[in-house]
């Protein structure tokens, strides 16, 4: 008796979660569309399959992470923000959870999803934006290839590197922090890497977005960019250096915000972009390391790879750090 009250409550609760998921997307569609704010690139074809399979309009702005904070806030104070979803590196999000900008939303597609991807109730962990060295293979030697990031140092790559502005680009200050942290022995090994990448005088761009160009073209030769554009960038001359440490990346995230035009096309566009269907999308079409169980980047060897999440630095650090690489790097 008792195990047919459990098996009841089990399907009477499956019932329920079905009529719910039903009752937001005939919302979703009576509302008609949902406006996406993200600082992530080429999701086209997840756009478009949203479309396709729930008939509510994905209306995707991209906006580069050094610009992302302010604009939001600038049409969020305005009482003009258009977002109903945001997607950005997860210390962008934390920033916009402690302005009032996100509302609280579970979404029941991360079920699956590792337990340290839910890092609150209105932020969902779904991807790293994993950065890594990804270089021209038509003119870089097998043998050049570096196999460990303090390589960037050596005097050969002096005036063949870009990267994105260590100034003002959170994710690649982040990601140098991140060296310090979990790659190199001691600080002063750490700032003696820095100093010699310094001195090979990178090409600095904005964002990750121009960092393959330079590279493709042969202007430049390497870039601390992501591997990623391995995909989208096909069949450009790109493969990535396998480093004897890992790869690290800012986890990415994905929230609902709190005064959504459209709230359940926005809940339902969460749904459908943490769901297996656009994970596999995003890994296959788009080169992302999601961290949907089991899906991965038809990049060779990135199944293998050891990507991991570095630790989120507060608003502070990044303009601390910007400024102190600001310094380092000369940047004008």
């Amino acid at each position: 008796m008792k195990r047919l009250v459990v098996v009841l409550a089990l399907l009477l609760g499956t019932a329920l979660a079905a009529q719910a998921a039903e009752d937001v997307a005939a919302k979703a569609k009576a509302e008609g569309s949902a406006a996406f704010y993200a600082n992530i690139t080429s999701v086209e074809p997840i756009m478009e399959a949203f479309e396709a399979d729930t008939g509510v309009k994905g209306q995707y702005t991209r906006i580069s992470t050094s610009k992302f904070v302010a604009t939001v806030m600038t049409e969020f104070e305005a009482g003009k923000l258009m977002a109903d979803v945001v997607q950005g590196p997860l210390p962008v999000l934390e920033i916009l959870k402690a302005k009032g900008v996100l509302a609280p939303y579970s979404s029941p597609a991360a079920a699956g999803y590792a337990e340290w991807t839910r890092k609150d109730d209105s932020i969902q962990l779904f991807g790293i934006e994993y950065v890594g060295l990804v270089y021209n293979k038509e003119l870089v030697k097998p043998a050049d290839v570096p196999k460990r990031y303090a390589d960037l140092a050596d005097p050969k790559w002096k005036d063949k590197i870009v990267m994105a502005n260590p100034a003002n680009h959170a994710t690649t200050i982040s990601w140098l922090v991140g060296l310090k942290d979990n790659v190199f022995k001691s600080e002063a090994e750490w700032r003696a890497f820095l100093k010699g990448l310094a001195a090979n005088k990178p090409m600095f761009v904005a964002s990750f977005g121009p960092t393959p160009a330079p590279v493709e073209s042969g202007e430049k030769l390497i870039a601390i960019s992501m591997p990623k554009y391995i995909i989208t960038k096909a069949p450009a001359p790109l493969d990535w250096a396998r480093v004897e440490e890992p790869l690290f990346g800012t986890p990415r995230a994905i929230a609902v915000t709190s005064k959504a035009p459209h709230p359940n096309a926005a809940r339902l566009f969460v749904d459908y972009w943490l769901s297996q269907k656009a994970m596999g999308v995003l890994a296959k079409d788009v080169g992302e390391y999601v961290l949907a169980p089991g899906v991965f980047p038809p990049i060779d060897g990135m199944d293998k790879a050891d990507v991991r999440p570095i630790r989120e630095l507060s608003d502070e650090e990044i303009q601390k750090w910007g400024a102190e690489f600001q310094t380092i790097f000369e940047v004008q």
